[in-house]
């Protein structure tokens, strides 16, 4: 029978800093002895403890869902042995690091051992100092791991709640607050890297469904066959390579909120099959006939106007009026200019510690260019500059570049100025339509230019800043006679 440590070891760890603070540890030993002898030292160190008796109680609860931090793994056991227990324990759940145990120490057994994965090995009867040591070793890396990621969701909280700064921000919450008790969908619209997700997620934990899963799906992401496969799951031989059952995310985010990003990039087909969870809360899987219930919210964001590609039939009007039920718009930075430098201090102080450097001062001349520039790529474009200015641990490189933009800039208000100079000249001689047609030439011109130059010529990128297609993109810049410079 499998045994499970009721003492409260991680508050005990919590509050004396011992080794094990936050690990848990599964301890299999025939010997009941030994498995509290065990249990006993390493909740003293703070470890959370659970134990087995034999090799099939251990595998079970594995399998079962325990998630030990690491397994102490005694060799002599009766049925499965602990050799066969190692092999079958790396086959099914491969990154649990595993410690064997064994009264023999016998050398081709502990080659067998490291070969089969094991971490490392300890012969009894060992020194107490002896296990902690190896402990320490093994979990070195998990320690490290676990320390980055309660670093870096802390410092997540502090950056989304910067997000809602100003006041236009503040009142898109109130919004999501006053529905959050509803199951209603929520539309999500605004220029790349204005915070869209972090706006989806807050729907989310505003919600009644925050205990609940937030599942995030990029529709952009994926190819439509294989973005149907991630969203609605496949049953066994559905296809080639389909050798068991998968459940979609749809089916992972059942009692809580998906977030289907980039909706307007959905295939015509798929956006059917959504429609069609949106009205009856039921799907079937790929190459399977029974239905799926689900109870869930659906969150959706895009860059795009879905009211235009609906006019342009590019998007399903029945899809759009049930996905436009709740419509939050986020305004872009350059109407949000107040949070600048309440995002700059966000930023400096979470990839300073992200990237182990100290956190720079940054010279009020590039924070008067931040608040003279438009931001095209928003607040994700302002996050990388930072990071820039946190790597290279000086604001000058990222000043010089904002300065040269902004002379660019002057030279393009230099060359619309002189077009219009040439018109008054030749004024009756050219028609009105005309000269509007070449002032908005320029100006497509001068844009397409400047996101070219944030983008260092990647083209794919530029596009999506630009909100066009690729390919526009190239018959564009082949028109305007643009090169890299």
């Amino acid at each position: 029978m499998a045994e499970k440590s009721n003492s409260n070891s991680e508050q005990t760890a919590g509050r004396s800093g011992l080794p094990g603070r936050g690990f848990r540890v599964l301890v299999v030993d025939d010997a009941e002895g030994i498995r509290t002898y065990l249990a006993n030292l390493l909740e003293l160190s703070g470890y959370g403890v659970d134990s087995a008796e034999d090799g099939r109680r251990a595998l079970a609860l594995l399998d079962g869902g325990a998630a030990p931090d690491v397994v102490i793994l005694d060799v002599m056991m009766p049925g499965i042995d602990g050799i066969e227990t190692l092999r079958q324990i790396k086959a099914r759940h491969a990154d649990v690091p595993v410690i064997m145990l064994s009264v023999v120490g016998k050398a081709s057994t502990i080659v067998e051992a490291m070969e089969i994965g094991a971490s490392d090995y300890i012969n009894k009867p060992f020194e107490e100092e002896e296990l902690q040591l190896t402990l320490d070793k093994v979990l070195e890396k998990k320690s490290l791991e676990r320390q980055r990621q309660m670093l870096s969701e802390e410092l997540q909280r502090y950056r989304d709640g910067v997000v809602w700064a100003s006041a236009p921000m503040q009142e898109i919450r109130s919004v999501l607050e006053q529905v959050g008790e509803t199951n209603v969908t929520v539309l999500i619209q605004g220029e790349s890297g204005v915070g869209k997700e972090i706006v989806a997620r807050t729907a989310h934990t505003v919600s009644n469904r925050s205990e609940h899963p937030f599942v995030k799906v990029n529709c952009a992401a994926l190819p439509e066959d294989l973005l149907e496969s991630e969203l609605f799951g496949y049953e066994k031989g559905a296809f080639t390579g389909a050798v068991r059952r998968k459940t979609g995310k749809f089916e992972h985010a059942h009692k809580g909120t998906i977030f289907l990003d980039e909706i307007g990039e959905m295939s015509a087909s798929l956006q059917a099959k959504l429609l069609q969870v949106l009205q009856d809360h039921e799907f079937t899987r790929l190459g399977g006939n029974a239905e799926v219930k689900v109870d869930l919210r659906v969150v959706c964001a895009t860059n795009r106007k879905l009211d235009e590609m609906v006019a342009e039939g590019a998007f399903r009007a029945d899809l759009f009026f049930r996905l436009n039920v709740v419509n939050v718009t986020i305004p872009p930075l350059r109407e949000r200019y107040e949070e600048i430098p309440i995002l700059v201090e966000s930023f400096l102080h979470r990839y300073s510690a992200l990237y182990g450097k100290p956190v720079p001062v940054i010279s009020q001349e590039l924070m008067n260019a931040f608040q003279r520039y438009a931001f095209p790529g928003n607040v994700r474009e302002l996050e990388n500059l930072i990071k820039r200015v946190i790597v290279l641990e000086s604001d000058r490189p990222v000043l010089n570049e904002m300065l040269d933009r902004e002379r660019g800039k002057q030279g393009a208000y230099h060359a619309l100025a002189e077009f219009i100079a040439h018109s008054e000249e030749t004024a009756g001689e050219i028609p009105l339509r005309e000269v509007g047609r070449l002032a908005a030439q320029e100006a497509e011109r001068e844009t397409i230019d400047q996101m070219l130059r944030y983008t260092d010529w990647n083209r794919k990128q530029a596009a999506g800043l630009l909100g066009i297609s690729y390919k526009t993109l190239l018959q564009k810049i082949r028109g305007c006679g643009l090169e890299p410079g």
